[in-house]
């Protein structure tokens, strides 16, 4: 005969302490919420506000006189929508160039049986903390021909160490070596494994990876503004900057026109960041899923 355990009428019930202890934490995470988020809307309605309203401090918590010529502006100038172009172009090569680098050698530096294996950790390593500097690295591209090309703004980008680390963190901790075994035992090879095994069960890691390679090659400009002397060529970061310099440029000009550029300069400044933010917020949903999953199991190792 069985009796059942005694339930304690308060187990589940949260004390006065741990109601003080969410409220805290609801209000710091509430704070910290509308500290990231603020700046974010403000560049929105400031966007679509009068430029007048938006020196004036009007501009707080709702656009103020709502206008979209500053987008007008943006979108009216075909140097823009080359930019997009060289961009994607530049975002997509690097992020497939990436992936085929990145992801094999994650998986190799993640064997224990690589030969040789310390020893390209240590090589991977020293750069991360030691540089040759802007005039070897510019020496080296101009003796490879690739100055003022769009490799030049391409293959400085496929590979980051970080990354690199993360991926070989993800399979040591996610792939068993059951399975790699299992599959060694059914005669696969190395290449076979690789291919049949670990690629379908590294879907996360790669969306990652893919999501930072993006990011990180859609928001860069310095390589192209070092390299590219071919404004056809300049990425859509590297317009952007160019217009609002333009704009900004006061030499020659009356006190209006002055006041006039001021102010579409005040206001490109926030129409810019939402032109080239657009599309990478619209990318993230898409990959969203797997984010959490990667960076977290890609960061742990048991």
């Amino acid at each position: 005969m069985t009796t059942k355990p005694l339930k304690r009428k308060n187990a589940l019930r949260d004390t006065v302490g741990d109601k003080v202890f969410y409220a805290i934490n609801g209000f710091f995470l509430a704070l910290v919420a509308l500290i990231i988020l603020y700046p974010l809307y403000f560049i929105i309605i400031a966007a679509i506000s009068d430029p007048d309203a938006v020196l004036a401090g009007e501009v707080v918590l709702a656009p103020v006189r709502i206008t979209f010529d500053g987008f007008a502006k943006i979108m009216q100038r075909s140097d823009v929508w080359r930019g997009y172009l060289n961009t994607i172009i530049y975002t997509a090569l690097t992020v497939v160039l990436s992936l085929i680098v990145t992801i094999p050698a994650g998986w190799a530096l993640s064997r224990k049986t690589l030969p040789g294996k310390k020893l390209f950790m240590i090589y991977f390593i020293i750069p991360m903390f030691f540089g040759g500097g802007l005039i070897p690295f510019y020496n080296v591209m101009s003796s490879l021909g690739l100055i003022n090309t769009m490799w030049a703004v391409i293959l400085p980008s496929i590979l980051s160490v970080w990354n690199l680390f993360m991926t070989k963190t993800f399979f040591e901790s996610s792939i068993p070596n059951g399975l790699i075994e299992a599959a060694k035992i059914d005669g696969a090879g190395q290449f076979r494994i690789f291919a049949s095994v670990v690629i379908p069960l590294s879907k996360a890691v790669i969306a990652v990876m893919a999501l930072y390679y993006a990011v990180g090659q859609w928001n860069s400009y310095f390589n192209a503004m070092i390299f590219l002397q071919d404004e056809r060529m300049y990425p859509l970061q590297l317009v952007l900057k160019e217009i609002l310099i333009a704009s900004e440029s006061t030499v020659g000009g009356s006190g209006e026109t002055i006041l006039q550029q001021y102010r579409l300069a005040n206001q490109l400044k926030y129409v810019s960041v939402i032109v080239s933010s657009l599309p990478v917020l619209c990318l993230y949903p898409f990959v969203q899923k797997y984010f959490a999953q990667g960076v977290m199991i890609g960061s742990l190792k048991e």
